[in-house]
């Protein structure tokens, strides 16, 4: 500086002005670039540091970086060890939890297996109840229409009782003066026996009826008249001496016996009997009331009885009905 100053006056005195003017722009030029140099080296200073304190703070982070990664190694290798323990127990409870639900799962289908067959026991118990109701309904209906009947039964028998009581009643009254060793009524399974001797209707060995007789059966007639639902049934009956030989048309005592049923069916359908009514039947010998051993007790077998039946139509009517009910 101090000989750029000292050489100004030399300069002045042999350069020109020109030259003069060139180095005051040179020299003031290179202390513009001096001024931006130590601008430059202060900025370049200043970045410097920043980038030395920069880089201390990235190596102060990077050691505790290298900290704590070491810290996060312990900690993942305790964390990795952690869930290797828990992932051997989960496998080991999975396989455990397979084995039971596997057992669970046969038991289940043990259990479904005993439940379908017992809603299977169920439903037949169940359409067995349902059949037995059923059946005790049409039991039941059966045992009420089977009561009704049996009460219908019971007054019809009550009413045939009755009957047949009102129809003795009727025969004793009307032949009330008729001796009782000739002529008898009487009762007899459910049936009114009118029972005549031979004495009092036939002579011995005849078929014709004496006068007392015809008197007795008109009056019989005269109830039978009145009591047209009574069926008649005649049976002759003998002792067992053989008829005499050569008696006109009679071989023996079934002949005599059904010759004297068949008069006497004719005298009670002349005096109004209805001849349908009347059956005619010759028991013979074969159906004695004593013993054939004493002529007392032959007289008592050579009888004719005529039985009197109240016609039992509503009766077999009743019986039929629960019969076809039964089947």
């Amino acid at each position: 500086m101090a000989l750029s100053l000292l050489a100004a006056p030399a300069l002045n005195s042999c350069v020109t002005a020109k030259r003069y003017d060139d180095l005051s722009a040179r020299q003031k030029a290179d202390a513009n670039g001096k001024a931006e140099a130590e601008r430059q080296y202060r900025n370049a200073t200043a970045e410097l540091q920043k980038a030395t304190d920069e880089l201390a703070q990235l190596r102060l982070a990077q050691k505790r970086l290298v900290t704590d990664s070491a810290a996060t190694g312990v900690a993942y290798r305790k964390t990795r060890s952690l869930y290797n323990e828990l992932s051997s127990g989960y496998d080991k409870l999975l396989k455990n939890s397979d084995r039971e639900l596997a057992n669970k799962s046969s038991d289940y289908d043990k259990v479904a297996k005993d439940l379908a067959r017992r809603e299977a026991e169920l439903g037949q118990l169940d359409a067995t109840l349902q059949k037995s109701k059923a059946e005790n309904d049409r039991l039941a209906a059966d045992l009420k229409t089977r009561e009704a009947r049996l009460t219908e039964l019971t007054q019809a028998l009550a009413d045939k009782d009755q009957a047949v009581n009102d129809l003795k009643a009727r025969v004793s009254k009307a032949l009330l003066s008729f001796n009782s060793s000739d002529l008898q009524v009487k009762l007899k399974d459910g049936k009114v026996y009118v029972s005549l001797s031979e004495q009092l209707l036939f002579k011995s060995g005849s078929t014709k009826v004496d006068p007392k007789g015809q008197e007795a059966l008109k009056k019989l007639a005269t109830v039978l008249q009145e009591q047209k639902d009574v069926n008649v049934v005649v049976e002759g009956h003998t002792d067992n001496v053989p008829v005499l030989r050569g008696t006109a048309g009679l071989s023996d005592n079934w002949d005599l016996s059904a010759l004297r049923a068949t008069e006497i069916a004719r005298l009670l359908a002349a005096s109004g009997v209805t001849p349908a009514r009347i059956t005619a039947s010759g028991r013979g010998e074969y159906v004695p009331v004593a013993a054939n051993d004493t002529p007392s007790n032959k007289a008592l077998n050579r009888r004719t009885e005529i039985i009197l039946t109240p016609k039992l139509d509503e009766l077999f009517q009743i019986l039929g009905t629960n019969s076809s009910a039964t089947k």
